[in-house]
């Protein structure tokens, strides 16, 4: 495949160096155009941390940033560290260790304020949240509402943005409306996983050409992801690492140049304050 002459951001997906594929994605990625990455950690259980406090998710956190560091290297622009509390958690807390929801709610915030310190620190982007995108009784769901607004009130103290993992939907405004209660603008609340018409937060419309068409002809902010899990037991899920680049080149294809400058220049600044354009080296992996 040709150089692509554009920065190409995947705006989320997972790197496990320990267990999955790691930097071996990001040279997949970079080969066929890739320029710049950011990494959400993934799930604390995945990786082996049963928090008790808000200090425990320190060891996700660092193994995260360290993958990001060791990404940047390969990469012709950059990648930056996206740092939360995956919503799951509180499933996991409730169901397998007995917290009840306001317990489990109040280690998911000590998580979040951990996560905050990075981003204080610049070490670290965006902040990470959201709530379940499956079924769970009234408490459950209240106390995963919780949990993302103190999420929201952290990137506004911060003004740095939120990514949430949340139900699918094509109209998120309410959440967008806590955000600027908050005083975070609703552009920095970014719907991980959306489809193209999304109301409300920005959409990080996942790579499918149905969706980034929708986008595309919307003419919105958008950005675009993969949601690659870097899972052994699961290769390829959700999208593998050369999908954002290669449907880059298809946009391109279609004249839809707008689209793509919207998607990896406009809206990454728009909404992260990054310079797609400037952090390039011109070096390929």
């Amino acid at each position: 495949m040709d150089e692509l002459d554009t920065p190409v951001l995947d705006n989320h997906l997972h790197l496990d160096p320990r267990h999955g594929r790691g930097m071996e994605a990001v040279k997949d990625f970079a080969r066929v155009g890739g320029t710049h990455l950011l990494v959400v950690n993934k799930p604390s259980w995945h990786l082996g941390v049963e928090a008790e406090a808000g200090g425990d998710f320190r060891a996700v956190f660092e193994e995260t940033i360290a993958a990001v560091e060791e990404a940047s290297d390969l990469l012709p622009g950059r990648a930056w560290a996206v740092l939360g509390v995956h919503p799951g958690l509180i499933s996991r807390l409730t169901g397998e260790r007995g917290m009840d929801p306001t317990e489990a709610r109040d280690l998911m915030r000590a998580g979040l304020d951990t996560a905050a310190e990075y981003v204080r620190e610049g070490r670290a982007l965006a902040l990470k949240s959201g709530r379940p995108h499956y079924e769970v009784d009234d408490a459950v769901w209240a106390a995963s509402n919780d949990a993302l607004k103190h999420a929201l009130a952290l990137g506004a103290d911060l003004d740095c943005p939120v990514q949430l993992h949340t139900e699918a939907s094509e109209d998120l405004t309410e959440i967008a409306e806590w955000a600027e209660e908050r005083g975070l603008p609703r552009e920095k609340v970014v719907k991980h996983y959306a489809g193209g018409r999304l109301r409300g937060p920005t959409p990080s419309v996942i790579s499918r050409r149905e969706e980034l068409e929708r986008a595309a002809e919307r003419g919105e902010p958008f950005l675009m992801e993969t949601d690659f899990i870097d899972d052994p037991d699961r290769p390829g899920a959700v999208l593998g690492p050369k999908t954002v680049p290669r449907r880059v080149g298809w946009l391109l294809e279609e004249g839809r140049e707008d689209a793509v400058r919207n998607g990896h220049v406009e809206t990454p600044k728009r909404v992260y304050g990054i310079d797609t354009v400037g952090t390039l080296t011109g070096q390929r992996a």
